[in-house]
């Protein structure tokens, strides 16, 4: 790790690229999702058909529900594939189980597409003459690169999230870097490419309008945020204009926000609707006990199932303008601060903040979307001691939320052994480089409950959490199975996405509390 930190930037950061990259090849011919088969039918879907009826086609179950950047993306990356297998890119998919050429392909496709993530962590990792900030450390870049969240849901999962953080990040570097009118342009291609990512819009806006366009001159700034909306537009204007042209925006919409799938995915994130969700089951258990004649909704969350509503029993209902007027109102501290007082220098903790409430609060929430914010924190991560003790928590609580996705046998070993490296490279990583800190600051960081010893930088609280972690894992893999056989099957689940809830819940409160205090 030192050796890599004293050579140059560059060479560091394409030696961790190309370590991940190994691990990348080892997890080829691992367990693979239906969303496998999705993006495998969406790069044959936008090479065969012509654009008009890449948002109409119903031939199959895997219907195109990214914007249009990201159906450009996989025409893209379809281009080649003739040249591999052609039934990579024939309608209909063929049925068989894809060749190793064919699989080998798909993987790589997605290696492939990282190299703007790495490019995006490496300019962040510069020195920032506008912020005074120095360059923060290669650990920073070790945690982006060899994240298991990532490596786990786009590698074995199969998805294409580092190359859409990889926009999101190169979109932060520009505001940093005080170029907020390329920022936001990239941001506007991020959410042509992937719509979720409009949860971080309310932030990109107030910070945009304060730091960009006011404080110039009536003139001057009407003139740039007419330049910003001109530049926005374009992009806008480059993915929707010829669905507009085709008359297709109300199925491209509709593709887009399906509000009928309800409020919590069929395995629940860890957010805050996790507690609702219970807290009605212990209501309606309780009434039910005292007499009230309490109905019992035939879809039942507990059996793993979403229908087209919410099916409480005693709590009221919850719908999407609930879930978005929850998310702004999380959001609002965050909104004043970047209007009050907007500062490049914070603009990653608002970004990553304003994914948070949205992974909170939010609508139909996948356990997936904890990388929106995981890997921007792990950028600044190293910033202070206390950033360090969230982001050790936080990472290992998004990770192992994580673990259910990867259910077969045979890649128990390699998600385990992924968190395990991961959480060792943070714990000497983090106690390392805070342990180099001068006398002074460490006295401080003890008198305010932190570093006890140098090799022990969290405290008994997050310790006596994260062992938790430990017993959740031996309930659901062993004592389950000895104490109830094949009875409640999603309460494994249920117990992990409660508890990793707490950690989530944790980590939105430290960030609205650090928000608050700066």
């Amino acid at each position: 790790m030192a050796a890599a930190a004293a050579t140059s930037p560059a060479r560091a950061a394409a030696w961790a690229f190309a370590a991940a990259t190994c691990v990348k090849l080892l997890l080829v011919p691992t367990y693979r999702s239906t969303d496998f088969d999705v993006h495998r039918y969406w790069l044959a879907l936008t090479h065969a058909l012509p654009a008009r009826r890449w948002y109409t086609d119903a031939s199959s179950q895997w219907t195109l529900d990214y914007p249009p950047f990201f159906a450009y993306f996989s025409r893209l990356l379809a281009l080649p594939a003739p040249l591999v297998d052609a039934s990579l890119v024939s309608l209909p998919v063929p049925d068989a189980p894809p060749s190793f050429a064919y699989l080998l392909y798909l993987r790589l496709t997605v290696a492939f597409s990282d190299l703007l993530l790495l490019l995006s962590s490496v300019l962040l990792l510069a020195t920032d003459a506008l912020t005074r900030r120095r360059r923060r450390p290669f650990l920073s870049l070790a945690l982006v690169l060899w994240s298991p969240a990532l490596l786990a849901v786009d590698h074995v999962h199969f998805q294409y999230n580092g190359f859409l953080m990889g926009l999101l990040l190169l979109s932060l570097h520009f505001l940093e870097q005080g170029r907020d009118l390329a920022g936001g342009v990239v941001f506007a291609a991020l959410l042509c490419s992937k719509h979720l990512f409009l949860v971080a819009a309310p932030v990109y806006f107030v910070y945009l309008f304060r730091h960009y366009c006011c404080g110039r001159g009536v003139v001057r700034g009407l003139g740039r945020l007419v330049l910003m909306g001109a530049g926005v537009a374009a992009v806008f204007a480059a993915a929707f204009v010829p669905f507009l042209y085709y008359g297709q925006m109300q199925q491209l919409f509709n593709r887009l926000f399906p509000f009928g799938r309800g409020l919590c995915h069929a395995y629940w994130a860890p957010n805050f609707w996790v507690f609702y969700i219970l807290l009605d089951k212990i209501l309606a258990f309780l009434l039910r006990r005292l007499g009230f004649n309490i109905q019992i909704p035939e879809a039942s969350f507990t059996g793993g199932l979403v229908g087209n509503s919410s099916p409480f029993a005693v709590l009221p209902k919850v719908t999407p303008i609930t879930t978005f007027f929850l998310v702004i109102l999380a959001m609002s501290p965050c909104l004043m601060k970047a209007f009050s007082k907007p500062q490049p220098r914070h603009i990653i903790r608002w970004v990553s903040y304003a994914t948070t409430c949205g992974f909170m609060f939010g609508w139909h929430v996948h356990e997936k979307a904890s990388l929106h914010f995981t890997i921007p924190l792990a950028l600044i991560a190293m910033d202070s001691l206390e950033d360090a003790k969230h982001y050790f928590v936080l990472s290992i609580v998004s990770c192992y939320s994580l673990f259910p996705l990867l259910f077969e046998n045979q890649e128990y070993p390699i998600k385990v052994m992924l968190l395990l490296t991961y959480a060792t490279l943070m714990w000497v990583g983090f106690s390392s480089h805070f342990a180099a800190k001068s006398p002074q600051e460490g006295k401080k960081v003890n008198e305010s409950g932190g570093v006890v010893r140098k090799n022990s930088f969290i405290g008994w609280i997050s310790f006596s959490y994260l062992l938790g972690i430990v017993a959740i894992e031996l309930w659901s893999q062993v004592f389950h199975h000895y104490v109830f056989g094949s009875r409640f099957p999603f309460l494994p689940l249920i117990m992990v996405s409660l508890y990793c809830g707490v950690g989530m819940m944790y980590s939105w409160m430290w960030q609205l509390a650090w928000i608050v205090r700066h």
